[in-house]
């Protein structure tokens, strides 16, 4: 069996599908056309998000037996049309639920303790000790929105901060030790702390928009490691100027592209309200960088070869 790498990954992952006898090639130049030209060629690809394997990509891709990408979404494939056509689809959320569980928790005490802002000051030369007055994590309710793998692994982090953990999902019975499920409206009648871990879907997308703010009692704490699609963020403005969210870490946004490798790619002026998160000190942000470790690049590699190998081995 032949595989297309067309995305750089840990080199584990093309020394141990070829210990399994496989075939790779790599080719992380060409434009999606020129691959299109070649794709009927190959059993497999290896992709993260270079770019988007729609219909017409799939359908060229006659010998198709199988989709892995390193990553936990799988948006940017047709996955209907993929399953239509007997391809097998593989991503590996296992691989890097630590890594964003890790990066939520920090994001969130960093919120807390002004730790961006003050750092930024000192480097200034201003010793500004009441202007930085945090808050402390004990006796808040978290709660967090999506609880697969990455949820579970964000709650599993909270466990020694006593606070009360909550959980919403659309699955039933996914509660476990470390979060409660609960329904939506006990959910923000309570939440205080709002952490968001969900794929980008129908159902997700534009999920957090001003009546969905505006629908918890208490003024909370925002945190957005999913998918940046999923809010609304000219809402999520408007709630930060009004003091409803007391502040937001965003490792995602919803101006990205396909490719989530780059933001600042086109000469136009970014929209508004991006302008407003870049100069708000109750704002922090990274590059969609969650699930981006040393050790999540491995593991990440990982998970697929063993899927694959599971499957076609």
């Amino acid at each position: 069996m032949k595989i297309l790498h067309l995305d750089k990954n840990h080199p584990l992952i093309i020394q141990q599908l070829e210990d399994l006898g496989f075939t790779n090639e790599e080719d992380y130049t060409s434009s999606k056309e020129e691959v299109l030209e070649k794709i009927d060629a190959y059993d497999g690809i290896i992709i993260r998000s270079r770019f988007k394997l729609d219909q017409a990509f799939l359908s060229a891709a006659k010998n198709l037996k199988f989709i892995g990408r390193l990553g936990a979404g799988l948006e940017n494939i047709d996955t209907k049309f993929a399953s239509a056509q007997g391809i097998q689809l593989f991503s590996a959320p296992e691989g890097n639920r630590n890594a964003v569980g890790e990066h939520a928790l920090g994001m969130l005490l960093s919120l807390f303790n002004k730790l961006n802002k003050a750092n930024q000051e000192v480097r200034a030369g201003k010793w500004l000790r009441e202007e930085n007055r945090g808050v402390e994590l004990e006796g808040k309710t978290v709660g967090i929105i999506g609880y697969g793998n990455m949820g579970k692994s964000f709650a599993k982090k909270l466990q020694g901060f006593d606070v009360e953990v909550l959980c919403y999902d659309i699955q039933d019975n996914v509660g476990d030790p470390f979060a409660k499920q609960v329904n939506l409206e006990e959910f923000q009648q309570k939440v205080e702390v709002l952490s968001l871990h969900t794929p980008l879907t129908e159902a997700t997308n534009d999920m957090i928009d001003a009546d969905f703010i505006n629908s918890f009692k208490n003024n909370f704490w925002f945190i957005n490691t999913g998918r940046g699609q999923s809010v609304v963020t000219s809402d999520l403005v408007e709630a930060l100027k009004s003091g409803k969210i007391l502040g937001a870490g965003l490792d995602v946004l919803e101006y990205e592209k396909t490719s989530f490798e780059n933001l600042f790619t086109s000469a136009a002026q970014m929209p508004e309200p991006f302008q407003y998160l870049i100069q708000a000190e109750n704002v922090l942000l990274s590059p969609h960088v969650a699930g981006w470790t040393v050790e999540s690049k491995r593991k990440l590699a990982q998970v697929i070869v063993d899927k694959i190998k599971a499957n076609f081995g």
